[in-house]
């Protein structure tokens, strides 16, 4: 914990003292965070990014990342991103969506026909209003580019099937009524409980299930908790995003940040590719381990989640009418 303090101490120092040389003619280390570990998709996707712009810059722009959370959780992230502690950041809608209230649109069930039709969003006029609002909002963050999250779905200890099968079925979500109010309206009892609680309350029959997308559901070891069964209800599917601290954002030049948009679209494109073959991957190793994986009918789960689309998306109408018509 030392080493964090004494870490961020000295980033802080780096960004408040600087060299004032025309902006065109400085080197540049972009410190990069994310939760995920070393090898993530969204990881590899921001160290290629890095990659580009030292190529097109001859070295004179370069990413640095820090994965693992070894600089803090995804709040702690975004408060030195604010003050140009960190330059660049890779996180969830949860953080941003008080600041910038349409991103949570993303975060409701069902939402998304499927993977394609969230990708379609994102890459489309959706998904550049939305990284504009997150730039021209007072987060002191410029949205860069979306970053495909997968697709959530249950894992639980007996075979569920319809909603019904979720009756008395305890099963952790994340921190948000939304979530909760989702999980109940599927049938099951939605219990609001950190990540890193999941395993233990697994294990000890706490709760009897969760919900994530394959990698995660893997990488944390969820599988060997007496879970069997995957029931692929896709009920969320939430992008997430790359910001970049508005202080450093406004010290490059004109060319870099268009450089730099261009790149971080390209990592938009690099990431799915990446995070499609790791879905592949873990998938085959869940089978491996004797999870099955269980097709379930999801309109009637889309049918059962209509009330917290209701509730929750009665501001975002027009928005919402928008991603639906998108092909």
């Amino acid at each position: 914990m030392n080493f964090r303090r004494h870490f961020i101490a000295a980033t802080l120092a780096a960004a408040t003292f600087g060299v004032a040389l025309p902006a065109s003619a400085q080197n540049i280390v972009l410190k990069a965070h994310d939760t995920h570990p070393a090898g993530y998709p969204t990881v590899v996707a921001v160290e290629n990014m890095g990659k580009r712009l030292d190529a097109a810059t001859n070295g004179r722009i370069k990413v640095q990342m820090f994965s693992g959370a070894v600089l803090g959780q995804e709040k702690e992230a975004v408060e030195q991103a604010q003050i140009g502690a960190i330059q660049l950041a890779r996180i969830s809608l949860g953080v941003i969506g008080p600041v910038v209230p349409d991103v949570d649109v993303f975060n409701m069930p069902f939402v998304f026909r499927d993977i394609p039709h969230m990708r379609a969003v994102i890459d489309g006029p959706i998904g550049a209003d939305l990284l504009d609002k997150v730039t021209n909002s007072p987060a002191k963050l410029v949205g860069l580019a979306w970053m495909d999250g997968g697709a959530r779905s249950l894992y639980t200890k007996k075979l569920v099937k319809t909603p019904a099968d979720l009756a008395g079925v305890k099963v952790r979500m994340m921190g948000n009524p939304l979530f909760v109010d989702t999980m109940n309206a599927m049938g099951g009892n939605g219990i609001s409980m950190s990540y890193g609680e999941v395993f233990s309350a697994l294990q000890t029959g706490v709760i009897d299930g969760a919900e994530n997308n394959p990698p995660s559901f893997f990488t944390a070891n969820h599988y060997t908790t007496g879970v069997k069964y995957y029931a692929q209800t896709n009920h969320l599917i939430i992008p997430e995003i790359l910001v970049m601290s508005k202080v450093a954002w406004d010290k490059l030049s004109a060319d870099d940040k268009s450089l730099m948009k261009k790149v971080a679209r390209e990592a938009q494109m690099d990431q799915r590719g990446l995070w499609d073959k790791s879905v592949a991957e873990y998938t085959a190793k869940l089978k491996e381990a004797g999870i099955e994986f269980v097709t379930v009918d999801q309109k009637l789960f889309f049918n059962a989640t209509a009330p917290v689309r209701a509730k929750y998306g009665a501001k975002f109408t027009d928005l919402m009418a928008r991603i639906d018509a998108t092909k």
